[in-house]
């Protein structure tokens, strides 16, 4: 929901087009509030086939015309390959299984959008996540004069002792905060979410009611590259298969695997051996070319797991932390304990600084925690900041 008071009308806002109703309506609340909007489509892939018009950009220009916005078109396509897709396959190289929603949130989205602010000359940004971000005034401006100065120049700079929160949506089933736990908090200050307030039932009711050309499109999926929707048919495009054996824990051999890219930890569809399955994945061995796994489910269990590449976005974090985890997008969330360090074996085996990773304790057994995932940590709706699982 957009903040009352929290911005000056007529502030210019860049936001991000994509052609589908939640971006449309958050441009169409910022209009209303009397922003000047400009309108941002970005290009990360072609269309699904050559030669026809971009459906995505032409939904977008349709979009500007009706809220009569000015529509800006970034080609990023050599950077999106880079970041994303090239990420994408190499970590299923390694055997990990990636989060391109998250690296392509921070490394892409909002990293353009900030860029494109300074070119612009533009006071924020903002999408149509679902997400709120909440301003807290520092103490000390406790009176009315000092509020509205606070409040008023917000988007103009990072208040020494004011702080910005982020924190989940009011639409718990539209949640998105978990792919935005990268964003520094400092830049929490020139970002909006308009739909943050809302639920995705008044979003579609908004749409109608703005008269927006997007009722009857697609809902965007999670990884958008993937056009067909099968991640093995991609895969197989971009991964020489490796045939090699699956074996038992103890080194049996069980049959032949299609190659270790093809399969992640905890899965059990798809590997194909018969005996007295059945089977999960429960590790792989690179260097040897062997999928293991077990016919024990408990095996899959784990009450403790590392993450590396911590970022904090929440205010005065000090470890050990007690905080809800969510080790997957609309997963349910755990009371854990997060600390610093590792011991050292592990850091070994890790081939990283003990000092670099976090090792989070839960109080109960968690299933399949996928190496490659993002954990991030939440407290009372609030987004603390999270890291990659070893």
């Amino acid at each position: 929901m957009i903040r009352k008071n929290s911005i000056n009308k007529a502030k210019k806002v860049l936001v991000a087009l994509s052609g589908g109703v939640d971006s449309a309506v958050s441009a169409a609340l910022l209009s209303k509030r009397g922003f000047d909007v400009v309108g941002v489509f970005f290009r990360f892939f072609d269309p699904p086939k050559a030669g026809k018009t971009d459906g995505s950009l032409g939904k977008a220009k349709l979009i500007a015309e009706k809220l009569s916005i000015p529509l800006k078109t970034v080609d990023a396509r050599g950077e999106f390959k880079k970041k994303i897709i090239d990420y994408f396959v190499s970590s299923y190289k390694k055997g990990i299984t990636p989060n391109p929603c998250v690296v392509c949130n921070r490394e892409m989205k909002f990293d353009l959008l900030f860029k494109l602010l300074k070119k612009y000359k533009a006071d924020c940004i903002a999408t149509g996540h679902y997400a709120r971000i909440k301003h807290v005034i520092a103490r000390s401006e406790t009176t009315k004069q000092s509020r509205a100065i606070a409040e008023n120049t917000r988007l103009l700079r990072f208040a020494r002792n004011d702080s910005y929160m982020l924190l989940e949506a009011i639409d718990k089933t539209k949640d998105q905060s978990y792919f935005l736990y990268r964003l520094a908090r400092k830049e929490l200050a020139k970002i909006i979410f308009p739909l943050g307030g809302y639920k995705k039932t008044e979003t579609k009711k908004m749409a109608k009611k703005f008269g927006l050309p997007v009722l009857g499109n697609e809902e965007s999926q999670d990884i958008c590259f993937l056009l067909d929707k099968d991640i093995n048919q991609f895969l197989r495009k971009n991964i020489k298969p490796m045939p090699g054996n699956i074996v038992d824990e103890k080194g049996n051999l069980l049959g032949g695997h299609k190659g270790l890219p093809f399969y992640t930890f905890g899965q059990r569809k798809g590997i194909e051996i018969g005996g007295t399955g059945p089977y999960f994945v429960v590790g792989k061995n690179s260097r040897k070319n062997v999928l293991i796994v077990s016919n024990d489910p408990k095996k899959l269990l784990a009450k403790k797991f590392e993450v590396n590449q911590a970022n904090w976005i929440g205010k005065g974090i000090k470890l050990p932390l007690r905080a809800e985890v969510q080790v997957r997008y609309h997963s349910e969330k755990f009371l854990a304990i997060i600390k610093s360090g590792l011991e050292a074996d592990a850091s070994r085996r890790y081939g990283v600084n003990k000092s670099e990773v976090l090792t989070v304790e839960a109080k109960k057994n968690l299933r399949a925690v996928a190496p490659g995932q993002s954990a991030v940590f939440y407290r009372n709706g609030e987004v603390l900041g999270g890291g990659i699982i070893l």
